[in-house]
């Protein structure tokens, strides 16, 4: 089994498990590989290399290599995917807990800050303009790209 660090075309990393490096080039060319957090399917391999534990003829420890100049960032990269992974969990409640008004969201924001509808938590598509409106009005709201692949249930 290959475990194979993947990145899409908007820099989301995760990893993909694969029978082979040619099973993940099939895969590939036939995009059936998606991103988990935008579903994009442009997606490609990540450089990696295992670690090598090297001794010398002695059966002496090699003595420890120097960190490289970019170690900071390579240590950042398990807490972006938990950051990412966090994001991911608060959309999903997120959904979860949300009502999908869908393209009716100004208009039912204002229904149910004006009383005319049973309060509750929506959740929906407005435009920038209809966004800035409901603010001016005191309607509180928050903007929120949603990725697709969590517009629909995870199989």
């Amino acid at each position: 089994m290959k475990v194979l660090d993947l990145k899409c075309s908007h820099d989301h990393r995760f990893e993909g498990w694969f029978a082979s490096t040619e099973e993940f080039e099939s895969q590939l060319s036939r995009k059936l590989i998606a991103c988990p957090v935008c579903a994009a399917t442009d997606v490609s391999r990540m450089p990696s290399a295992p670690r090598l534990n090297l001794s010398s003829a002695r059966g002496e420890a090699a003595p420890p290599a120097h960190p490289a100049p970019n170690a900071p960032q390579a240590a950042a990269v398990p807490e972006a995917a938990a950051l990412q992974a966090r994001a991911l969990k608060f959309m999903r409640e997120l959904i979860e807990k949300t009502e999908n008004v869908g393209e009716r969201f100004a208009e039912e924001a204002r229904r149910i800050h004006y009383n005319e509808a049973p309060a509750r938590n929506i959740r929906g598509v407005t435009t920038p303009e209809d966004a800035h409106a409901l603010l001016e009005e005191g309607i509180d709201v928050m903007p929120l790209p949603v990725p697709d692949a969590l517009k629909e249930p995870l199989q």
